[in-house]
């Protein structure tokens, strides 16, 4: 009786699904939310009274100067970054980073107690407050580096789509909690010791960090991070060409100058709030900012939980990025014309501009920006990104400044007699016009992406890597509309029409239905077919009219009857009555006469029943295939049902394919078993598969049948997989993971291999979801061990270095040694064959690992170290050694390593207790694995056995005596009549009528010998 749910456990994965975290990933991503938060917390305080000493004691005119000098900090810091991972594993860098972050903190609270003192006519105060503000801004940057870096390492590609979003809000979070705490911290500590405070936060981060790079030790590389020099990416525009770099610019364009209006937005927010707080000092200052920043973390949180993802999701990518230039517009006109006015002040404008800027700009933007990348091709992608975040933003940060400090130094030159608060107004309504200004160019920029993105979409076509939602459907038609339109290549236009039937597929009528007459017959019929699938009555009147047009090309035709008679409610099917005339194309007719067949009234069904007859008993080829195919059509085929059994036996290969179609397709379940039959040809095999995956669920008990029937050949057996495969139903991945957690050998490879073909992830997923990521895990600790049994029989059958002398067989290894070389020995055939074991087991080792990461990682890492380049395979190593965290992965690399075989099983000693063995009893211990050996090695074995005259036990003979592989089953005879003649004469009279001739002429033979009868 299954223990029941506590009301807690329920409630516990009530949450875990509506936070989309699975069980195995709470610990990792409650402990990360709490690095970022506590860090962003400790430097949101540092940030907040910074800017309020910075602006009482200094002014904001200082500003600009502090935004030019942070706009070579970020490739710096990337550098630095770079640097400490040369030096130090990267488990260690996060770490040291965070107490980097820290330490700093510290030492400012000396620096601004020291006002007297000067260096170069600048007090240390001063050098204090603006070496505090860039490091704030170096320490954010630090901050969201180390932890998506350390994300990355803690959660595979897959993982982190679900447990990064939590993750990242923490910095929202931190918003909150930093904001409205502030005012308090201030009562209790004072300001100037918030920099102490903020120290201690980031420390507390570091603390975590260093508990988790501890407890998932296995997520980190213990080498220092490799590139080698001669395969650095360099980025250049000169490797973009025509559609791409006309892309790549206003894209790039659109973070510069989203960039540039934020550090405009923000240089005045911050200089009217010093004008306005004149009298207020630092610490009136702080309380505002730490109520502002308390308030706009909460609106942030909520559209970022809330309101980002359903906004994308119902007006479209373009629409949301237009959201925050067209805001700008609004509130910057409001605040010109209130300022000009004298209505309100402009410092009301700023405030309502840095809140509209700083919640969109951190929610709306970053979840859009990564979409813009996405038609780029992946090979020059994640340079762009890298390029437009640590070089292009920076940059835009300090030509701001200095656009900010030419636009104060003229504004002061043409109002050279101007009062301080006339020359702070204007000053504030230039600022103004100018992020209205640039705000327009925004949007100008992104109309220019959203045509270049559309048309990059349908030049590409790549299917399934887009929702509707990642773009503008009505812009994506009209480009659609425009290439089928004007002259091009055939191709182009077919990979048009896939793509939209791929985004949009129950609309693609509205676009395609006008273009009908236009275009070509193999572009008409793919039209038709895609149309058939979303059947809309509203087009009924243009396709008739459409189908009313002469010469046609017969598939045209037929399938635009489809349509017709398949939409319409109330159908007049006489019509259909003149199509039945032998005169007319086959295609046609038999379309007429299925539908016939399916919609007609009595009469008229004897009738297009009449018309099939003679066609499926014409002595014309064409005529029965197009016969055969409108029985698939019909939804019953009535007393035609006498002529199945003889188009079966068709000399035409075309007609029996098309009957496996019909056999399918009206699920005639008394000829499944023609369905199998076929699959075992190669002639219909393709077809026989195609029809088993139409079948669907109703096919999974048969293909299981014979994908695991051991005694059919294994081609036949892999194509029952494959159908599994492509059925890809929840019941279809059901049985083929269920398969894959008791398979080995070839089955398991197959099998793995399969469900990465799935599309959209569909395999892999289903794999973590069933098993998950500690599923996977058993699974490679599985092969692990299975190849520390490889190498314990190479060790102690001498085929590698002998350990032990078997002393109860005489002088065996001279019986193994033979005195010229001779590759072909029993030994010799056997290493060889454990070596391919060994080598079949990590390929299954590294599809596995596809299943937690990037295919193109792991791939990268096969190739490299399969190669006998001895740097290549340190290459390979290296790659998984920053790529995988299982718990065995240095197991796992040592396996893969260039290290001698007893190393390597030492390095295996968590998996495989090794105890040297007699060879004798090593290979009596290598037979209780039998079932993981393959059919050679498992011959290897008994010819081994008979050649050094070793005792196998009655279990392990007789169990492979009756294995379906028949060279098995001939080495084990061939072991019996050395080691047990009187057992083999008793066997020899069942195995006459052996299925393998030559173990049946075997068996005949040593009757003979033996005088058996």
């Amino acid at each position: 009786m299954d223990k029941p749910v506590s009301n807690s456990a329920l409630l516990g994965q009530g949450v875990l699904r509506g936070l989309n975290l699975r069980q195995e990933e709470v610990e990792r991503t409650l402990l990360m939310f709490l690095v970022y938060t506590l860090a962003s917390v400790g430097l949101v305080w540092l940030e907040l009274s910074t800017v309020g000493l910075f602006l009482d004691e200094y002014g904001a005119d200082k500003l600009p100067w502090i935004y030019i000098a942070s706009a070579g900090m970020g490739s710096g810091l990337g550098f630095v970054y770079s640097s400490l991972q040369k030096v130090f594993p990267l488990r260690r860098v996060i770490v040291i980073i965070f107490v980097m972050m820290a330490i700093p903190l510290f030492l400012f609270r000396w620096g601004l107690g020291l006002s007297d003192i000067k260096i170069l006519g600048l007090s240390i105060q001063f050098i204090t407050l603006f070496l505090m503000w860039l490091w704030v801004e170096a320490s954010y940057v630090l901050n969201d580096l180390n932890n998506s870096i350390t994300a990355n390492q803690l959660f595979n590609i897959r993982e982190i789509k679900r447990t990064y979003p939590i993750i990242s809000s923490g910095f929202l979070v931190a918003g909150v909690i930093s904001g409205f705490s502030l005012p308090l911290l201030l009562r209790v500590v004072g300001l100037n010791n918030v920099t102490l405070v903020s120290g201690v936060m980031v420390l507390l981060a570091a603390g975590i960090l260093f508990y988790l790079s501890q407890r998932y030790g296995q997520s980190f590389p213990d080498s220092t991070r490799w590139t080698p020099d001669d395969e650095e990416q360099e980025f250049s525009t000169r490797n973009l060409r025509g559609p791409v770099l006309g892309y790549v610019i206003p894209l790039v364009s659109f973070f510069v100058i989203a960039e540039a209006l934020y550090v405009l937005v923000d240089f005045q927010f911050f200089s009217q709030l010093e004008f306005q707080n004149d009298a207020g000092g630092a610490s009136g200052i702080v309380s505002f900012l730490g109520i502002f920043e308390g308030i706009l973390s909460v609106s942030q949180v909520l559209t970022q939980w809330f309101g980002s993802s359903r906004l994308v999701e119902r007006t479209g990518v373009f629409v949301t990025a237009i959201v925050l230039p067209v805001g700008v517009i609004v509130l910057g006109t409001f605040s010109l014309i209130g300022g000009i006015t004298g209505l309100f002040s402009v410092f009301v404008g700023f405030v309502i501009l840095r809140f509209l800027d700083e919640l969109f700009h951190y929610t709306l933007i970053e979840t859009t920006g990564a979409v813009l990348f996405q038609p780029l091709p992946d090979h020059v992608r994640s340079d762009i990104q890298a390029m437009v975040n640590g070089v292009f933003e920076p940059m835009s940060t300090g030509v701001t400044g200095v656009l900010i400090l030419i636009t104060l130094w003229l504004t002061r030159l043409i109002l050279p007699n101007s009062s301080e608060t006339q020359l702070q107004s204007q000053q504030g309504l230039v600022f103004v016009a100018l992020i209205i200004l640039m705000a327009l160019v925004w949007l100008f920029v992104v109309w220019l992406i959203r045509s270049q993105y559309v048309s990059l979409l349908v030049r590409s076509a790549e299917r399934g890597r887009l929702s509707v939602s990642d773009i503008d459907m009505p812009q994506l038609k009209r480009n659609v509309v425009e290439t089928l339109k004007k002259p091009g290549e055939e191709a182009d236009k077919r990979s048009c029409i896939e793509l939209l039937s791929q985004l949009d597929a129950k609309n693609v009528g509205e676009t395609l239905v006008p273009l009908l007459g236009s275009l070509s017959p193999s572009l008409q019929r793919q039209s038709l077919e895609i149309m058939l699938d979303h059947p809309n009555p509203a087009y009924l009147d243009e396709i008739r009219s459409f189908t009313h047009q002469g010469n046609l090309p017969p598939e045209v035709l037929a399938l635009s009857l489809r349509y017709l008679w398949l939409t319409e409610t109330n159908p007049d099917i006489e019509q259909l009555r003149p199509y039945l005339q032998s005169k007319v194309d086959p295609v046609v007719r038999g379309t007429a006469a299925a539908l016939i067949l399916r919609r007609g009234d009595r009469e008229q069904k004897a009738a297009a029943t009449n018309t099939i007859r003679r066609m499926i008993t014409s002595s014309q080829e064409r005529e029965r295939v197009m016969g055969v195919r409108a029985l698939g059509e019909a939804d019953y085929l009535q007393g035609l049902r006498l002529y199945l059994d003889d188009l079966l036996q068709d000399e035409s290969l075309r007609v029996r394919c098309a009957l496996l179609d019909v056999i399918a397709s009206t699920h005639l379940e008394e000829y499944y078993s023609s369905l199998m039959k076929a699959l075992s040809y190669r002639s219909t095999r393709d077809t026989a598969l195609q029809a088993l995956v139409r079948l669907g669920n109703e096919a999974i008990p048969l293909l299981v049948q014979q994908a695991s029937d051991i005694y059919k050949p294994d081609l036949v057996r892999l194509q029952a997989w494959t159908a599994l495969g492509e059925i890809a139903t929840l019941e279809a991945l059901d049985t083929l993971i269920s398969e894959l957690m008791i398979s080995w050998g070839t089955t398991r490879r197959n099998i793995l291999r399969i469900l990465l073909k799935i599309p959209q992830d569909a395999g892999i997923e289903g794999v973590l979801e069933r098993v998950g990521r500690t599923g996977v895990e058993i699974l490679i600790e599985q092969e692990l061990m299975f190849i520390g049994q490889i190498y314990a029989a190479l060790l102690d059958l001498s085929l590698e270095k002998p350990v032990l002398s078997d002393s109860e067989d005489s002088d065996p290894f001279e019986l193994l040694a033979p005195s010229s070389p001779d590759l072909q020995s029993p030994q010799q055939l056997l290493k060889r064959a454990l070596e391919g074991l060994e080598t079949d087991a990590i390929d299954r080792c590294f599809l596995l690992m596809k299943f937690l990461y990037p295919h193109s990682s792991i791939q990268a890492a096969s190739f490299n170290i399969q190669s006998h380049s001895s740097s290549n395979v340190a290459r390979g190593l290296e790659i998984l050694d920053n790529t995988v965290d299982i718990v065995n992965k240095r197991a796992l690399i040592s396996v893969l390593d260039q290290h001698s075989i007893l190393e390597k099983l030492t390095n295996l000693s968590d998996l495989v207790s090794y105890q040297p063995l007699k060879p004798s009893d090593r290979l009596r211990r290598l037979l209780e694995f039998r079932h993981f050996l393959s059919d050679w090695a498992l011959a290897c074995c008994f010819h081994l056995a008979r050649n050094a005259r070793w005792s196998l036990t009655a279990e392990q003979t007789l169990m492979c005596l009756r294995h379906p592989t028949g060279f098995v089953r001939e080495a084990v005879l061939a072991y019996l009549k050395i080691a047990s003649q009187r057992a083999l004469i008793e066997l020899l009279p069942m195995l006459q009528n052996d299925p393998d001739r030559l173990v049946a002429a075997q068996v005949e033979e040593f009757m003979v010998q033996l005088g058996v009868k």
